[in-house]
């Protein structure tokens, strides 16, 4: 207790209700190329509407790497998935209504940091989101209280010319803003109060070519009263700055940070503000400018981008996709325990697997090329296959953070209504997954149990007995056909080249899982003192964890030490602390050996020894 001067009662607490915490097990991360979305950025997607909504459908270029992903996410609901690009990828732009056709994209903005980042230059206005070639269906325009006096005026005229389809592109704009907004912009009431005027706008997001919505022309979002005021102020508190606002809510498009003006660019109104400026006693100018006094609307159909392919059978080089991978690089800042390689790209598979290795708490899972699976047909051919499998897989090297299967699978594509082929191993990551929703993560994904490839029409190539043999002794884990039970992972071998009880995925998530959450638990004697009291603590934190994996059958049997014994003097004044945590893991079953013995009538079973 502390020191006293005199005579009294003292109360402390000792915590001693430390207990080992539960640890995520089904965390999936995969990096690929889509068609939209951010770029070089971690996204967290737990349906597959999730994974369309934010990253867009499958495109031909696309389409294995969407799969991949959505294949995971039929198995789990947790995946982190990177949009990785090109270099040659831009984002769609626009400048003024009157000139759309001389806007220069002199800018890529890739996600929210990059938009931060970034300054502007030339002539862009309103920016696609993200780069890609979807971009190009975007339009965004917008009117002030200016310009809506004109469309108000002319509504009549516009009217009659739409229902005789001869309206003009600036007729149907008009109607556009007075029919989906209820009154003009004129003065918000945060920038009056600062004596400022003629500060509010209106913004229309179009899908032009219908490639979000899948209805051409079809209004994605709406912005009214949005400020020019780069300090204006919603009534409920938050930026009301056209800009602010379009980084904070818009899912499609963004303004140039540092070029708002060129809203009002145009305008010789003297002694008036330009967009962007602040709220103080001023009044905005209007949209309207001198070389085209009728307008009154900025924006239009943004043009300009690129989706960066490398080509239309290799949209990404190797540089792109490890980009990609390397956002999962930091096991201490991003949890992860399933990472999937998707379609393999040059080295990407090897960057990967050691990735995995180096973090030491989450497993790769990688497919064989697609080359060496397609077309297999023969005898030769598959016997061929079986061993340029084996092959890939010893190239990549030796780990038990790795998991190799031997085929990709051909599985129907209903966004395009065609049939796509797609690597097996998110598959593979995905049965890890549900295995630990029914069971825990130490059980094997494999077998008729817990083995069962969802989405499948059939595996690239069937593997025979002997090929799986010879596939399943290099450590590759088949695909087999099963009658009556389908398509089942029929091995759960780890990328160990040498004997061990970590050759199998099940004891290598086991020991993840250990490791993980007794770590998290051993935080808690950092800074403590190493003596009896807080070795006993540890041993206290670690034994009913491992008792529990035991009563879920993950061990067998286990044995914590953590005393004077590992703890010596000289570990102490190193300021050091030892836990040895001895375990038996389970072993799954790969071998059934079934003896049926034929006896004679008149012999008694208690007779026959066995």
């Amino acid at each position: 207790m502390p020191f006293q001067v005199s005579p009294g009662v003292n109360i402390s607490e000792i915590d001693l209700t430390t207990v080992v915490p539960n640890v995520a097990t089904s965390i999936g991360a995969m990096a690929g190329a889509f068609q939209w979305g951010p770029v070089l950025k971690r996204v967290r997607v737990s349906t597959e509407n999730e994974l369309v909504e934010t990253f867009g459908e499958p495109t031909a270029q696309t389409a294995e790497f969407f799969w991949t992903a959505a294949n995971y996410l039929a198995y789990a609901n947790n995946l982190l998935v990177v949009r990785a690009i090109g270099d040659a990828a831009r984002n769609s732009v626009v400048n003024s209504y009157a000139a759309q056709a001389a806007a220069t994209n002199l800018a890529r903005i890739d996600n929210d940091d990059d938009f931060d980042g970034t300054t502007f230059a030339g002539t862009g206005l309103f920016y696609a989101k993200y780069p890609g070639l979807r971009g190009n269906s975007l339009k965004a325009i917008a009117i002030d209280s200016a310009g809506w006096d004109l469309a108000i005026t002319a509504r009549t005229a516009n009217i009659t010319a739409r229902n005789a389809g001869t309206a003009t592109q600036l007729q149907l704009d008009q109607l556009l803003f007075v029919e989906n907004f209820d009154r003009k912009p004129l003065t918000s009431t945060n920038v009056a109060a600062s004596s400022g005027s003629n500060d509010e706008m209106h913004i229309l997001v179009i899908d032009e070519n219908g490639l979000f919505s899948g209805t051409a022309g079809e209004i994605l979002e709406t912005f009214a009263f949005v400020s020019k005021a780069n300090d204006a102020k919603k009534i409920e508190g938050g930026s009301n700055y056209v800009r602010d606002v379009l980084k904070n809510e818009s899912r499609y498009i963004w303004l140039a940070r540092n070029l708002v003006s060129n809203l009002t660019a145009g305008n010789v109104t003297a002694n008036q503000a330009d967009a962007g400026d602040s709220k103080a006693s001023n009044t905005f100018k209007d949209f309207i400018v001198a070389t085209d006094n009728t307008t009154g609307i900025v924006g239009g159909v943004l043009t300009g981008a690129a989706d960066g392919f490398a080509d239309a059978d290799t949209p990404l080089i190797t540089a792109n996709l490890t980009d990609g991978y390397n956002l999962f690089s930091d096991a201490e800042t991003v949890d992860i325990t399933l990472l999937i390689a998707g379609p393999r790209l040059g080295t990407s598979s090897k960057f990967i697997l050691d990735l995995a290795t180096t973090r030491k708490d989450c497993v790769a899972f990688i497919s064989p090329l697609k080359a060496t699976v397609l077309n297999v047909v023969t005898a030769v051919q598959a016997s061929d296959a079986a061993t340029d499998i084996v092959t890939e897989k010893e190239a990549l090297g030796s780990s038990s953070y790795g998991v190799f299967d031997n085929a990709w699978k051909y599985q129907y594509d209903r966004y395009r209504d065609t049939f796509v082929n797609v690597p097996m191993n998110a598959d593979i990551a995905g049965l890890c997954a549900r295995t630990d929703f029914t069971h825990d993560a130490w059980f094997s994904p494999a077998g008729l149990n817990r083995g069962t490839i969802k989405n499948i029409v059939r595996p690239s190539w069937d593997a025979s007995k002997a090929n799986r043999d010879e596939l399943y002794k290099g450590g590759v884990n088949p695909i087999t056909t099963q009658l009556g039970a389908g398509n089942i992972l029929f091995g759960d071998k780890t990328m160990l080249a040498v004997p061990s009880a970590f050759d199998r995925i099940n004891v290598r998530r086991l020991f993840i899982v250990l490791e993980k959450a007794i770590a998290i638990a051993a935080k808690a004697m950092l800074f403590e003192f190493n003596d009896e009291f807080t070795r006993s603590q540890f041993v206290n934190i670690v034994t009913p964890f491992l008792r529990e994996v035991q009563g879920r059958r993950g061990i067998s049997d286990f044995k914590v030490v953590c005393d004077s014994s590992n703890n010596t003097g000289q570990v102490i004044d190193t300021n050091n602390f030892v836990g040895d945590i001895y375990i038996k893991p389970n072993r799954s079953i790969n071998f059934i050996q079934l003896n049926f013995i034929a006896a004679r009538s008149d012999v008694s079973f208690s007779e026959i020894g066995g």
